[in-house]
């Protein structure tokens, strides 16, 4: 427990986390490799260069002081947050290293204003909010190692590959050890570590289960144009070999279908077709609707299979190509729509912001929108109605 005044303290600090927390974690995330450069074997390069993981994490500091004297509502965050660091290997000794740099960031950015007083303050909630990490991410390490997973990362084999469209291909990875796996959800992800030829530290990408059974998983990866790290490790794929070595994680992710008897409607955007497929092929006595928006036809996986399972639901399909990341109008959302409706959303987080606002437009409730995204656990920047 936090004392009343360790609370104030951080409660004082919101305005100017608003203002700078960007800055300091920018900051934190920039000398925290400098001095131990190791630990990019564990972080998502791309996140970093493209400052999702400093937003995500100056999101997450924000959240935690407006709600340090009721931690209980960010705890859906952080279950989210801790399938992310379970599924990339945090481990308890990693959070001590990041407090010290972290609050050496707030010192930095902040200058004098940082008063002793605020750095204390910070210090003590760290080590409370570093605890329930620690205590959350422990209990899905063992709840995965009951469920016949495993900690951290075990060596998988490239058994097979097959085309999905252009741009996809789906991998079939089997255990080199030949044991048996784990059941898991729809939706699901697990990360993907390698060493790619020519790159210094390990590199990890997350990729959604589109498929699998006790003796294999199955990715579906879209070959990327650019050379950031997820184009790096997405096109080591696409160029390797039937039998090439790769780590994998125990599955993990809360975007999962909720149980209920609901009509569902999906609405993918690109690549982010994968984990709402899978959980179409789940569906049982429940009405399923899918817009897959892609920038062409030859471009959208799994096209076929999602009309057949649809169809089977008795719901509509529809595709919408744009050149524009395929983005889809609110009208065609609109025809979608009947009452009491899940919506589950995925594929980038442009995509989504603009799904996510025509959906509170057409008066869809916050409960009822489901979201993903690839990346960093981060806030989508829509209306505080969601």
């Amino acid at each position: 427990m936090l004392a009343q005044q360790t609370i104030d303290t951080i409660k004082s600090t919101v305005p100017v986390l608003e203002v700078h927390g960007l800055a300091i974690t920018k900051t934190f995330y920039s000398n925290l490799f400098k001095d131990n450069p190791q630990l990019l074997n564990i972080f998502n390069h791309t996140n970093q260069k493209k400052d999702r993981q400093q937003t995500a994490l100056a999101n997450t500091v924000y959240a935690a002081a407006v709600h340090i004297d009721n931690l209980e509502a960010i705890v859906p965050a952080v279950v989210q947050i801790a399938h992310k660091h379970v599924s990339l290997g945090i481990l308890p000794e990693h959070y001590p290293i990041v407090g010290q740099y972290l609050l050496a960031a707030i010192k930095e950015v902040l200058g004098d204003a940082a008063t002793d007083e605020i750095i204390d303050a910070w210090g003590k909630a760290y080590g409370v909010i570093a605890d329930v990490f620690i205590s959350v991410e422990e209990d899905l390490y063992k709840a995965t190692e009951n469920a016949g997973g495993w900690r951290l990362f075990k060596e998988f084999t490239i058994e097979k590959v097959e085309e999905e469209s252009d741009a996809v291909k789906s991998f079939y990875l089997k255990p080199a050890d030949g044991e048996k796996l784990p059941a898991f959800k729809a939706g699901q992800f697990i990360t993907l570590r390698t060493q790619v030829p020519g790159e210094e530290f390990l590199m990890n990408r997350q990729y959604t289960l589109t498929d699998g059974t006790e003796d294999y998983f199955r990715i579906s990866v879209k070959r990327e144009d650019d050379v950031t790290p997820n184009g790096i490790v997405s096109n080591f794929l696409h160029n390797a070999q039937i039998g090439t070595k790769v780590d994998v994680s125990a599955p993990a992710g809360v975007f999962t279908l909720v149980q209920n008897d609901s009509p569902v409607l999906f609405i993918s955007g690109g690549v982010g077709v994968t984990p709402l497929q899978g959980m179409l092929k789940t569906m049982e006595g429940r009405q399923a609707s899918f817009i897959q928006c892609a920038r062409n036809e030859n471009v959208a996986a799994f096209k076929e299979t999602i009309e057949q399972n649809v169809a089977a639901t008795d719901g509509k399909y529809k595709a919408v190509y744009s050149d524009l990341d395929g983005y889809v109008t609110k009208a065609q959302i609109e025809e979608f729509l009947v009452p009491g409706m899940e919506v589950y959303v995925c594929g980038p987080t442009a995509f989504m912001e603009t799904v996510i606002q025509y959906l509170v437009e057409l008066g869809v409730s916050a409960d009822k929108i489901h979201y993903e995204f690839f990346g960093a656990a981060m806030a989508l920047q829509i209306k505080k109605t969601v």
